[in-house]
């Protein structure tokens, strides 16, 4: 499911990122690549807000919507 939706507060997992080279490249300076943990902790607006490792990350929807994420099992 694309981040946008996923629900708040959940352990997520990043399985594919729907970008180019250039902007895969990006996300992984920013810490964002496949198998990586996240959690969405705000959702609104246009705008949401992830936990990736230590950090907080705001997106816009268009980038969320290339971004699909797996809830982690325990």
């Amino acid at each position: 499911m694309p981040i946008v939706i996923a629900p708040l507060f959940k352990p997520l997992v990043i399985v594919r990122l729907a970008v180019d080279d250039k902007l895969k490249r990006h996300f992984e300076n920013l810490g964002i690549g496949i198998n990586c943990e996240t959690e969405v902790l705000s959702q609104s607006g246009g705008s949401i807000i992830v936990r990736i490792k230590d950090g907080r990350l705001a997106l816009d929807k268009n980038l969320g919507a290339k971004i699909f994420v797996k809830i982690k099992e325990e």
